[in-house]
């Protein structure tokens, strides 16, 4: 059995796996988790062991397939559980990343069978996530572009805010916006802001490192029209 560590690690190599075509680096864990490089190395160690990583010399490691199969399962739990927290007990979307990260490890798969189906098997999570399915099939790559890159004139959907900073997130709700939401990009001034007008009526400026986390599809451009 796997310690509840050891599944945060898989689903954190799960993560970067999916934003990169190499091996996830030492640093790159160590970063993510919060530790030295020392502590990430002789995470990896052990994993190796338990033959749910692969490691290159040098360059880092890379999920096997029974390590990409319990991160998906973790991720499933994960975001099932940020759903049933915010459509079912009434979380703020803000405060149940957290909540689910404590929960995930712990529950049966009886209670996620319940779970799914007091959701109706739900697609996405509140932040719109994807949530895999109870086959544990690896997810697709992230679809969209990120809002940061998106020009003046560009009229989008969000589809995906990261669930990582509850800051932000209790900002995106404060100022509506969310997966669905309807945005025309504005301006994009060389300060390090974006200003976007919300399902055409309200304007927001957003610092560009928030926008950088807000994916979105669908950017047609008024000066193509």
């Amino acid at each position: 059995m796997l310690s509840p560590e050891m599944e945060d690690y898989l689903k954190a190599i799960h993560e970067h796996q999916r934003e990169t075509t190499g091996p996830v680096s030492t640093s790159t864990i160590a970063e993510s988790m919060d530790v030295t490089p020392p502590t990430a190395t002789s995470m990896m160690e052990k994993l190796e062991e338990r033959g749910l990583v692969e490691r290159e010399k040098y360059k880092g490691v890379r999920l096997t397939d029974e390590g990409e199969t319990i991160a998906t399962e973790v991720i499933r739990h994960h975001r099932l559980l940020e759903t049933y927290l915010t459509d079912k007990l009434g979380f703020d979307w803000a405060a149940v990343h957290e909540e689910a990260d404590r929960l995930e490890h712990h529950i049966s798969e009886e209670f996620e069978r319940r779970v799914a189906a007091q959701l109706d098997d739900p697609d996405v999570d509140p932040h719109g996530d994807p949530i895999p399915s109870d086959a544990l099939e690896p997810l697709e790559e992230c679809s969209g572009t990120a809002l940061s890159e998106c020009g003046e004139g560009d009229t989008v959907e969000v589809t995906r805010v990261r669930d990582r900073d509850p800051d932000e997130l209790e900002y995106l709700s404060e100022v509506g916006i969310e997966p669905g939401t309807t945005l025309a990009v504005v301006d994009t001034p060389p300060i390090g802001l974006i200003e976007v007008e919300l399902e055409g009526e309200t304007r927001v400026s957003l610092p560009e490192h928030v926008a950088a986390t807000i994916r979105v599809t669908g950017a047609t451009s008024a000066t193509n029209d």
